[in-house]
């Protein structure tokens, strides 16, 4: 199989080379061999790890929870369920970062509302409100 320098890697991948290199640093990526040149020899597996590592974040996964992913991937004792209950997890988390979300859209619609637009920054409701403790 044909070895490929970063920026081969990096493009194939569709990321930048430095990420390739902090995703090095974070143990995500295994640092590869060195030709005698000393350039870097990676092997395609790491364009599908690297794409694994995005598909992974676009899905809202951190680093720490892509590197557990990762690490049960090889596991011999991990089983399809475990997986699983990672995802749920990271369904869990996510809405209830929706609710969150939804809750500073409601009192900032409310806060808005409240806002005519005119008069002195002194008078604003919006700019009242965020001085108050029961504001958020």
């Amino acid at each position: 199989m044909k070895s490929m320098t970063i920026g081969q890697v990096a493009i194939q991948a569709g990321v930048g080379v430095e990420t390739i290199r902090f995703y090095e640093r974070r143990g995500l990526i295994e640092e590869p061999p060195r030709r005698d040149s000393g350039y870097r020899e990676y092997p395609q597996e790491a364009v599908t790890r690297l794409r694994f590592i995005k598909h992974a974040q676009r899905l809202g996964f951190t680093l720490a929870e892509i590197s557990e992913l990762l690490s049960l991937r090889v596991d011999p004792n991990t089983s399809c369920a475990d997986i699983k209950g990672l995802a749920e997890a990271k369904i869990a988390d996510i809405e209830g970062r929706i609710q969150a979300l939804e809750k500073m859209k409601s009192v900032l619609l409310d806060l808005n509302a409240q806002c005519g637009g005119r008069g002195s920054t002194s008078e604003c409701p919006i700019l009242e409100a965020l001085e108050t403790e029961e504001c958020c």
